[in-house]
């Protein structure tokens, strides 16, 4: 991740800017502006860490925002505590040296942006335990929170997941609306191998298997499985293993931690799962400050 991206900035920034980070009444009303403090960002429950690089980021995009900070923050970690790894309820992921009145103003901020991260990456990470031993590689979906893509798709690969497309025009999936509206899937795939741009692959989905076997006389290069059986899933893979090109197969929809193993045992080389993305438990996590020289 470069968390000093135009992109990921922009984020930022319009959280603090949300916020009201500049203008904290609170903070200015109690803390001196020389006061320095240091901080320590503790997880308050097991988890896979992700966003540590979001700390010091926010904390240099709040003086640019501010004008008046001269300070430059102090941030560290300990040398095994770094994006991708388990941490244990109550460890410090952070130790910030820093203005008090900086800190105090960018804590919730800061913690938004790690606890969701956290949270992404640690369930990412329950699914990728559930699939380890077999050929199955676990993708995110574009059902991310508006405006945070970037940083909810890090999250996913902070917890071994894969991203599956960033935007619409990373990748051609036609999908059910799109077939509805083209008039069938002969001739969704027929207009897509006419119209696409570029050497990216045609994927489509289809939710039987009459449907994938239209798919497959119709030039389908690869296929999303959706809301198939574990049973189903398994003969789309045998097909597509006789198949005279390698078909690349996904599978989604009521994938869950209890029965993802049976889809990965299946064969089939992706899931993707909605889940690690629009229905994250943030990781609880604190802010502890005291007073420093």
């Amino acid at each position: 991740m470069n968390w000093n991206s135009h992109r990921i900035t922009a984020i930022l920034e319009n959280a603090l800017v949300e916020d009201k980070a500049t203008r904290d009444a609170t903070t200015y009303a109690c803390i001196d502006p020389g006061q320095r403090a240091a901080a320590s960002i503790v997880a308050k429950q097991d988890c896979i860490v992700s966003g540590l690089g979001a700390v010091q980021r926010i904390l240099e995009v709040f003086a640019n925002l501010d004008g008046t900070v001269t300070a430059y923050p102090e941030v560290t970690s300990h040398p095994e505590i770094f994006d991708g790894v388990r941490a244990r309820a109550g460890q410090s992921l952070a130790n910030i040296r820093h203005n008090a009145r900086v800190l105090l103003s960018c804590e919730r901020v800061i913690l938004n942006v790690m606890q969701r991260l956290s949270g992404i990456a640690t369930l990412t990470r329950h699914f990728v335990d559930r699939v380890a031993g077999t050929h199955a590689r676990i993708l995110d979906t574009r059902k991310t929170m508006p405006g945070l893509r970037a940083l909810d798709k890090y999250g996913v690969t902070c917890g071994g997941g894969f991203n599956h497309r960033l935007d619409l025009s990373d990748g051609v999936l036609i999908k059910n609306n799109h077939i509805a509206l083209a008039g069938g899937i002969a001739e969704a795939l027929g207009r897509a191998h006419r119209n696409r741009r570029g050497p990216q692959p045609l994927e489509i989905e289809v939710r039987s298997l009459s449907e994938l076997e239209i798919a497959l006389q119709n030039g389908a290069e690869a296929v999303l499985l959706d809301n198939m059986t574990v049973a189903d899933v398994a003969t789309a893979v045998e097909r597509c293993r006789k198949h005279t090109r390698r078909i690349p197969l996904e599978c989604s929809g009521g994938i869950t931690l209890e029965n993802v193993r049976a889809y990965a045992e299946t064969g089939v080389e992706f899931i993707s799962v909605g889940a690690l993305t629009h229905s994250v438990k943030a990781i609880d996590m604190s802010m502890r400050m005291k007073t420093a020289d």
